[in-house]
């Protein structure tokens, strides 16, 4: 079993990686909690696969388990479904000494989160990513959130779990398009870190590729995400280093209306904003060739006729990242060589300049 410690000032928590283990649940749970009631958050798509046997599993060591379910997407991450599955425990006498367990992808991480946040003020919360973008990406470091009709993670809050359960065989039960969209977030950790991470994804060539090396990918990029998070717990320096490509994936994401999956947005993100430092002489000359032979590798997009729209300024000008009127992007001087730049936001709109955007 591989263990990653997330030390932090006030809460820490092991990140514990094998396949197989979620065999082991009711004993790595109990390791951290005494018996109390459980809710077991999931969607409709994992819900069938997995939610039984976890819940078994956490019976058959004494803790009293209640099975929750909300349809599978994005639009579930709302504060319509928060207040829905908060009455549901409310009726079934939830209190502040129990727990939440978030079985399942992104959405159900970020949503289940919000939820143990808020519930009560605050209960205990375990995170069970399922998927591989959960899994390297959104389980780890305490961010959680629900929409507010087209803006992602408007309403949220860092809140940590006090244990990662991740095993790499629930992959095995993703079609290709939802496991090759995390490998977007790997792509991106290792374009900030170089080395060995960087090194690895030059040998993945294909979705099976990403299987062949689960474990190892989802351990070197938590590992970086850890050690980020651990210098920058509420992201006011370091930490945002991991929004590479997210401030204009997030922007064609909410455009999208659903049609582009995170991982694919913060691919086309990347590919952009590399583009555009790299065509100013901010970014060394060939890094956004090396990042779209990585990202069209396994399939995933690089471009968007989306990039047209000029409503896309207006997403990115009102990015949650906005501070004082100036937004942070983040770019690359160099594979494993991350940089960000203020820029005022009224200036937002000639510096990424759109002709350079539809390139």
């Amino acid at each position: 079993m591989k263990i990653i410690e997330v030390k932090l000032p006030d809460h820490s928590y092991n990140v514990e990686i094998e396949t197989g283990i979620l065999n082991c649940t009711g004993q790595l749970v109990s390791s951290v909690w005494s018996e109390r009631k459980i809710a077991l958050v999931s969607d409709s798509n994992v819900a069938p696969l997995y939610q039984d046997q976890v819940a078994d599993a956490l019976t058959s060591v004494g803790f009293t388990v209640h099975n929750y379910q909300f349809p599978a997407g994005e639009a579930s991450k709302s504060l319509s479904v928060l207040a829905d599955l908060t009455r549901d425990m409310a009726a079934d006498g939830f209190t502040r000494d129990d727990g939440v367990i978030a079985l399942g992808g992104g959405v159900t991480g970020d949503l289940a989160g919000f939820l143990a946040a808020t519930y009560m003020r605050g209960i205990s919360l375990i995170q069970m990513p399922t998927s591989l973008l959960a899994q390297v990406d959104s389980s780890v470091g305490g961010k959680t959130a629900v929409d507010l009709d087209t803006t992602k993670n408007i309403i949220g809050s860092f809140y940590q779990p006090d244990l990662v359960i991740i095993d790499p065989e629930t992959l095995n039960t993703l079609d290709r398009r939802d496991l090759v969209e995390g490998y977007g977030e790997i792509v991106k950790v290792a374009a900030l870190t170089d080395g060995k991470l960087w090194d690895l994804v030059q040998e993945i060539n294909s979705p099976a590729d990403i299987l062949a090396n689960a474990e190892e990918l989802s351990q070197l990029s938590i590992k970086y995400k850890a050690d980020v998070v651990m210098g920058d717990e509420k992201e006011g320096g370091l930490r945002q280093v991991l929004n590479f490509g997210h401030t204009i994936g997030h922007a064609i994401e909410a455009l999208a209306g659903g049609k582009l999956r995170h991982g694919e947005a913060v691919s086309i993100g990347m590919v952009a904003i590399t583009r555009i430092f790299e065509e100013k002489g901010l970014t060394q000359s060939g890094v956004t060739q090396k990042l779209t032979d990585r990202l069209e590798a396994v399939g995933l997009p690089i471009t968007s006729s989306l990039l047209d729209s000029e409503a896309v300024f207006d997403k990115i000008k009102n990015d949650k990242k906005n501070h004082a009127g100036h937004l942070n992007l983040i770019y690359l001087h160099q594979i494993g060589g991350p940089a960000i730049k203020s820029i005022p936001s009224e200036e937002i709109r000639d510096f990424l300049d759109i002709k350079t955007l539809q390139s």
